[in-house]
């Protein structure tokens, strides 16, 4: 068990610093990245909770996170670009 609460200390100090980069960013590209980055971490923390409690829930909440984080960044990409949704 040791081994999992340090590795959600890790992922959570990531975060952090993900969230420190979303607020102090120069450029939106970077808050972009940031965001996406913020998600992928998220997954990892779900799939953690997952190892941890045996229950699964957690890894189907993980896998629509990442797929939500895709579209939102592939939407953000478009309206950084100047671009239309339907484009």
């Amino acid at each position: 068990m040791r081994p999992l609460v340090l590795l959600m200390a890790g992922l959570l100090a990531a975060a952090g610093l993900c969230l420190w980069r979303v607020w102090r960013g120069p450029t939106a590209a970077d808050r972009t990245v940031s965001v996406d980055l913020l998600g992928t971490l998220m997954v990892g923390f779900c799939a953690l909770l997952t190892v941890a409690t045996g229950k699964d829930l957690y890894m189907i909440v993980g896998l629509a996170w990442a797929l939500l984080a895709f579209v939102g960044g592939l939407a953000l990409a478009k309206h950084l670009e100047g671009r239309r949704f339907d484009d």
